[in-house]
């Protein structure tokens, strides 16, 4: 390609809009490639001392011929110039490359020019030209040419300072370089540094990308204070956007821990306590030192429940929770526990009072320690709850476990018969519960959870509660004696007579076996009913389980996950794990029920379970044997046998006692202890009776047809009507608890002109969870900085809004909003 075929597309466009053309070429280096130019209808004219036959050509023979006047060598200046009249009327072209470049780019800026004359070498890869070309506008200045300039060597579209910031950071935090090497390579180094001076404030005779993010984090630490002008609240804005936006939030985290350690965070932190950092979440180290003293507190008992529950709710909206929210957790329940535990009174006058406190008020203990143990666990790696733990098991075996189980043992042991006013007897729940459902003439479904303890169950009401539609009642039935799989299950069905076989290995209700669930669907069929596995169940269709409950007036699921798992001992410390998965798992099971059209189904249990994370003291195994005529069954927790020796260690209840039509006889170790037997586990026992064991749940659960959960309401409440300043403090006020019914509301918190975000980009979120009845718990406040688009709004009336995400989309619409007057004395300059 000749060079005057490089110059002819310029030439073309200024002719689309001049009819005559002044070309200048002082050195005269097209001169010899003119001919090939081919500018279909133009004339070439070739100046050679002629001006004035030129310009009488130009302006009287031919006024609207199209003409290119070229000339080569120096032009005359001033009046010398004959043409100078008609090249101000018409301008003149140059062929130089910068020149080229300018007029290629459409920008008339002053200053233009010398820009691409310095940048000579970004501009000589015309890919780069092309890309650049794509982000202009024609108004664009120097300072927006450079940083879109920039903004195409680092690959993107945006080029203001915080998305090119975010670039470099993140390739920073991955330990690269490159893209920051090409800037500076180009030529662009010293322009994006003089911006991060203006706009930030971070000046260094030697700025790098280093020594910036230490100056960014040091600054963090202290608040981004400063007695710079105008303050460093540029910085203090992106360095927010630049950790929450998802882009980039990675990057920010792991230059967080780089400069965490160079800055030796640890150590100015190291005589702080948790109440100096629960405000902050900066460094990672943050939350350690919190979780390790807060711990510690609560082992000491130092620190109040509520105090706690405070501080674990405020560390929820961390940048580091992801990593520490079981921890927080197993504080949060571990404290609640030891101040339950304190106040904990076991004075029951009879077995029926300790049956109706269990279900009000000690299953709470259970519960708390099964949380708190669970989230423990699924911590993962160094544990800095070790003295907690070993304060929790101490006293949550010695102190509850074991009291109240030797309490409770003296009632059972003044029982002639095993019964209870109270609660009704587990062998009537098909009586109670079912069959006066099918007597008029409605069905009903039945999930049998082994080993659902009445805690588990309790919690499992909440969450059925907060599904949409959906109620949970919660009682419990006085659970079989012994209580072990077999008679729980078999006491559940439709039955009049409830018998031991004559070796006791199986339980027949009217004469027929139960032990699997082929032989209790044969027993559920006699009064229109059938019997499924839950695996079975959820993998039928939809409509094959519309069909099952259609044919059948009683289903009975059976499911297993928690005796599963604790009668293992590989497994039985996983047993709070399987508790977690069978409450997912069967409110599952409940949707699918409702979706196959069931509106009554009850879930129960054929047991409950006694359960300690650490191995039981030797002293809660008993040196006794059971002995006597006949022992036919040794269980851990029971003995099934005839003429069995009476024993201060056992309680030994006759079949007729146990309301059994047998004449079995039955010894159950007193209190918590275990007979110790070879094989199985030791921590996960069923079949005495401690309250944990006999108190079996029932939850009864009914589908509605409306709607019956709704979010929190939450109130804005401005201090003020205007913004003097470049942040805005907002009280929020969350009108009502939490419940099961009223939901938590997840909200962001913005300041808008029209649709024109004016505060944190992204805007912050907040989450309205609290369950505390004190409205003094329910405040909660936002901060929210003010961005560049703000300066464009000065004294006008401005909107804070709450915003809540439309369900199952990625937008939002407005919850509430506030009008505030903007009237700030100054502005600052957020862009290039």
């Amino acid at each position: 390609m000749t060079q005057a075929a490089t110059v002819r597309p310029h030439l073309e466009r200024r002719f689309n809009d001049h009819r005559v053309v002044f070309w200048h070429d002082p050195e005269g280096q097209y001169t010899s490639d003119l001919d090939s130019l081919d500018l279909p209808g133009v004339t070439m004219l070739r100046v050679a001392n002629d001006e004035y036959a030129i310009k009488y050509r130009l302006l009287h023979d031919q006024p609207d011929g199209k003409f290119l006047v070229y000339r080569s060598g120096q032009v005359p200046t001033g009046v010398g110039n004959w043409l100078l009249d008609l090249e101000l009327a018409y301008g003149v072209f140059t062929a130089d490359r910068s020149s080229l470049v300018t007029q290629d780019l459409g920008l008339s800026s002053e200053g233009i020019d010398a820009v691409v004359q310095e940048h000579d070498k970004f501009f000589g890869a015309s890919k780069r030209v092309e890309s650049l070309k794509a982000l202009l506008s024609p108004d664009d200045d120097t300072a927006r040419l450079r940083a879109k300039m920039s903004a195409v060597v680092l690959g993107q579209k945006e080029h203001s300072l915080l998305e090119l910031t975010r670039t470099l950071l993140s390739e920073n935090a991955k330990g690269q370089h490159l893209k920051y090497d090409a800037l500076v390579d180009l030529g662009l180094g010293d322009f994006y540094w003089r911006g991060v001076a203006s706009i930030y404030g971070y000046e260094s005779a030697a700025p790098s990308m280093d020594d910036f993010i230490l100056w960014t984090f040091s600054k963090a630490i202290d608040g981004f204070t400063s007695d710079r002008p105008g303050g460093l609240q540029n910085i203090q804005l992106d360095f927010a956007s630049l950790r929450n936006d998802r882009r980039s939030q990675n990057a920010m985290s792991a230059l967080a821990k780089r400069a965490s350690a160079d800055l030796d965070y640890q150590a100015s932190i190291e005589d702080a306590t948790f109440r100096d950092l629960v405000g902050l979440d900066l460094f990672e180290e943050t939350d350690q030192k919190i979780i390790a003293d807060l711990a510690r507190a609560v082992t000491e008992q130092t620190v109040t429940a509520r105090e706690v529950a405070e501080v674990v709710r405020a560390r929820q909206s961390s940048v580091w929770i992801d990593g520490y929210r079981e921890l927080y957790a197993a504080i949060g329940a571990g404290a609640d526990l030891l101040a339950a535990l304190n106040a904990v009174d076991y004075t029951m006058a009879s077995l029926d009072e300790g049956l109706k406190r269990y279900q009000t008020d000690w299953f709470r203990i259970d519960q708390l320690y099964r949380q708190f143990t669970y989230a423990r666990r699924a911590f993962e790696g160094p544990h800095p709850l070790e003295p907690l733990r070993v304060q929790v098991e101490k006293r949550y075996t010695n102190k509850f476990v074991y009291e109240l189980g030797t309490t409770f043992q003296a009632q059972v042991e003044g029982l002639d018969r095993w019964r209870s006013n109270v609660l009704r007897s587990q062998r009537s729940f098909y009586r109670d519960h079912v069959e006066r459902l099918v007597r008029d003439g409605k069905k009903a479904v039945v999930i049998v959870s082994d080993a659902l303890r009445y805690e588990v169950a309790e919690e499992l009401g909440s969450r059925i509660r907060q599904e949409d539609r959906f109620d949970a009642e919660l009682e419990a039935v006085l659970g079989v004696l012994p209580s072990y799989t077999q008679l729980g299950m078999a006491a559940l069905l439709p039955h009049r007579t409830l018998m031991h076989s004559a070796d006791a290995k199986t339980v027949l209700a009217d004469g027929q076996p139960t032990n699997g669930t082929a032989y209790r669907k044969k027993i559920l069929e006699n009064v229109g009913g059938t019997a499924i596995q839950a695996e079975d169940f959820k993998a039928l269709s939809p409509d094959e389980r519309r069909d099952l409950f259609r044919d059948h007036r009683v289903l009975y699921i059976y499911h297993d996950v928690i005796d599963a798992t604790g009668d293992k001992p590989g497994t039985e410390r996983r047993v709070f794990e399987a508790a977690e998965q069978a409450l997912g798992e069967l409110v599952d099971l409940v949707k699918k029920a409702a979706n196959a059209n069931a509106t009554n189904i009850f879930v129960t249990a054929d047991h409950g379970f006694l359960f300690q994370d650490e191995a039981l003291p030797e002293q809660f195994f008993l040196s006794e044997s059971p002995q006597g005529d006949s022992v036919l069954v040794k269980n851990k927790r029971y003995v099934l046998g005839h003429g069995l020796k009476v024993d201060f260690a056992f309680t030994t209840f006759s079949g007729v006692q146990l309301q059994l039509d047998s004449d079995i006889e039955v010894q159950i170790p007193k209190s918590i202890h275990r007979l110790r037997l070879a094989g199985g586990g030791t921590r996960f026992v069923h079949g005495g009776a401690t309250l944990q064991e006999v108190v079996v749940p029932v939850l009864t659960i009914n589908k509605k047809r409306k709607s019956d959960t709704r979010r929190v309401n939450v109130k804005v409440l401005p201090d003020t009507d205007k913004i003097t300043t470049g942040q805005l403090v907002v009280r929020l006020y969350q009108s009502e608890p939490v419940s099961d019914k009223v939901q938590a509301r997840v909200l962001r918190a913005g300041l808008y002109v029209g649709k024109t975000l004016i505060s944190n980009d992204p805007p912050p979120q907040l989450t309205f969870d609290s369950n505390s009845t004190d409205q003094r718990d329910r405040y909660q406040s936002v901060q929210l900085l003010l961005n560049k688009d703000a300066n464009d709004h000065n004294n006008r009336a401005v909107e804070f809004r709450l915003e809540e995400r439309i369900p199952n989309t990625n937008q939002w619409r407005v919850y509430e909003k506030a009008i505030y007057t903007l009237k700030r004395s100054f502005t600052s300059d957020f862009d290039f």
